[in-house]
């Protein structure tokens, strides 16, 4: 159970229908599809659609309450008995809900924002606090303002910690995250050049970023990647921790050794820590986690043992094996330039290959920072890379600059899916990496399955 409709009715007390303390609310949804028994329905309005127009099927399903717009008229099939809580903005109310289900639970909430990096730090901080606490986190990438109150509205009751990814594509967004949520602890991964389109410059991104203080308490506390410049003088009334590779920061981190299962890292605490990650920037991402388990006094030791049992949410920079035993990162769940890059730098690093290939499709929400964004990924792009095959209309401009800077002789630009998955099948062998890298709307991972759909053939 997660409350009742007596509780729910001092939150909306506008109300019809019976109200009890033994009318039990065990999930809240937004889909009048999902079968849950003792649900509460709450129907979002979007451009193109009305959640009010399927509260019939949300009762059929399970639902024992519902959230109505009260300018809405309720269908005559809902019994008067049946709960209905009326409110002027049902998303509003989804909001204020999940605000007050975090008060009411009162947990130890981090929060999670950057421009890369989020949904592994969130995932590897996970890792680390359930060693001590019973620990609830955002599944997939639940982070938005839909999404982040839902995965507050599905903490159990006996949570003791509880971990939120912020995700953001213009200003104001993670102040309403970050307000709604009232972090204890909050980290800033990084700053890249996502959602540049909307937000201008590094800068507008920094700013939209550290929007995530405006609802972190009085007394919490602040971890940032400390080699970024403009997240280098922050005025803040809370506490700061910088982490990264310079000198200069709280915790320094060194001697990063990547192997093909893992990376492994010294802190300035003396420790060397492993991480079953491939790429530098992922020993900053650990190292959030290690401090977050500090300040909750878990012992660094468990932090490094937690790594080991890491469950990532999927398509991060996931080495799979496919059809001749090929190795393949999928790494396709997202991209930046600046995740572009790392990718391409951990490919570089990686032993044991022959051939290392690059699949690389467009990055989406550059605005008119794209050509230059996309050009500026080939100067990453050398040996020992030794392929580098594009799909997308902006992705042509990287196949473009690899080509004029002469370094790969292998570069192709390819219009359709299928005319690269079948160029692809000449890589397929033992001794061939391949990465496929690209924003969300590619779908990237429709050409791994085409591929890995070849092994089942044979």
């Amino acid at each position: 159970m997660l409350f009742t409709t007596k509780w729910l009715s001092e939150i909306f007390p506008n109300y019809q229908g019976v109200i009890s303390e033994k009318n039990e609310i065990n999930s809240v949804t937004t889909d009048s599809r999902s079968k849950e028994s003792n649900s509460l329905f709450i129907p979002i309005i979007g451009e193109n659609f009305d959640g009010h127009d399927f509260a019939e099927q949300a009762i059929e399903n399970g639902a024992s309450g519902i959230i109505w717009d009260k300018g809405k008229k309720i269908p005559n099939s809902i019994p008067n008995d049946f709960p209905i809580f009326f409110v002027n903005d049902t998303l509003k109310a989804l909001q204020d809900l999940a605000t007050s289900y975090r008060d009411e639970i009162n947990p130890i909430v981090i929060g999670v924002t950057g421009s890369n990096g989020k949904t592994t730090t969130k995932d590897l901080t996970a890792a680390v606090v359930k060693t001590n606490y019973r620990t609830h986190y955002t599944n997939g990438n639940f982070n938005n303002h839909i999404g982040l109150p839902l995965t507050i509205l599905s903490m159990p009751r006996d949570t003791e910690a509880l971990i939120l990814e912020m995700g953001m594509s213009n200003f104001g967004e993670i102040d309403l995250l970050t307000k709604i949520s009232r972090p204890d602890y909050a980290i800033i991964t990084n700053i890249g050049e996502s959602h540049i389109e909307f937000l201008g410059t590094r800068e507008g991104i920094s700013k939209a970023k550290l929007e995530i203080v405006n609802g972190l308490k009085e007394n919490g506390i602040l971890i940032v990647d400390g080699d970024e410049p403009l997240l280098e003088n922050l005025n803040l009334s809370q506490q700061v921790i910088k982490n990264g590779f310079l000198e200069t920061n709280d915790n320094v981190l060194s001697e990063v050794a990547i192997t093909p299962t893992e990376t492994g890292f010294n802190m300035s605490d003396g420790l060397r820590y492993r991480v079953p990650l491939l790429g530098k920037h992922h020993a900053k991402n650990a190292s959030f986690a290690v401090t977050i388990g500090k300040l909750l006094k878990i012992a660094p030791e468990k932090s490094n043992d937690a790594f080991q049992k890491l469950e990532l949410t999927g398509m991060r920079f996931e080495l799979i094996k496919g059809i001749n035993d090929v190795s393949i990162i999928n790494d396709a769940y997202n991209a930046s330039p600046t995740s572009m890059k790392a990718s391409i730098e951990v490919v570089k690093q990686m032993d044991g290959f022959r051939q290392k290939v690059l699949i690389l499709g467009d990055i989406l929400e550059l605005g008119s920072y794209s050509e230059v964004l996309h050009r500026s990924i080939a100067d990453t792009i050398e040996a020992p890379i030794t392929a580098v095959l594009t799909y997308g209309e902006h992705a042509k401009l990287i196949a473009k600059e690899v080509a004029e800077q002469g370094k790969i002789k292998e570069c192709n630009h390819f219009t359709s899916k299928e005319a690269l998955t079948e160029a692809l099948h000449s890589y397929l062998t033992k001794d061939a990496l391949l990465l496929f890298k690209a924003s969300r709307g590619l779908k990237f991972e429709t050409i791994i399955e085409a591929i890995q759909k070849l092994s089942e053939k044979n």
